[in-house]
């Protein structure tokens, strides 16, 4: 018969202990986020998100991207789109006259509370990891970055 190392059932354990503060940190924060955002600009962290992916892509992106970016279905961008859209925040052109797509991006309007939002939300992140020093912070992106890429190639 053959054993396993004594330290496998410990190290399982930790990384399971590892995860569930990972979720517990991100479900806190996200939650915190959301009230804030609610709060000060009568918004939601779903748009918030769909306005930071446009931000980064001044020229726009198309439906099917911004979903793909956000990892969310079509159908749930379509409606925060629209509300965008109706609020005149983002704009939506079909791409070279195809029905079947649509670009959308910022208006400006939408950049310049997009803009707002951002700072407060970087001011609201710095607050609530305000514990974390500048290295355990760049230590742990490393760490998480370096595990996505791994985890990645996986799925």
């Amino acid at each position: 018969m053959v054993s396993a190392p004594l330290s496998a059932p410990g190290i399982a354990k930790d990384r399971l202990r590892l995860w569930i503060r990972l979720l517990r940190a991100s479900r806190t924060i996200e939650a915190e986020l959301r009230d804030r955002l609610k709060k000060e600009f009568g918004t939601t962290l779903p748009r918030f998100d769909v306005m930071a992916a446009l931000y980064r892509q001044p020229d726009g992106m198309l439906m099917s991207d911004l979903s793909s970016f956000l990892l969310v279905s079509n159908g749930n961008v379509t409606g925060i789109v629209e509300w965008l859209v109706s609020e005149g925040f983002v704009t939506r052109a079909r791409r070279n006259g195809d029905r079947r797509t649509s670009m959308v991006s910022l208006t400006p309007a939408g950049v310049a509370l997009f803009e707002k939002m951002a700072a407060a939300h970087e001011n609201w992140i710095g607050e609530l990891l305000a514990g974390v020093s500048d290295d355990e912070a760049k230590s742990l992106a490393a760490m998480l970055k370096a595990f996505r890429s791994n985890w990645e190639g996986h799925h």
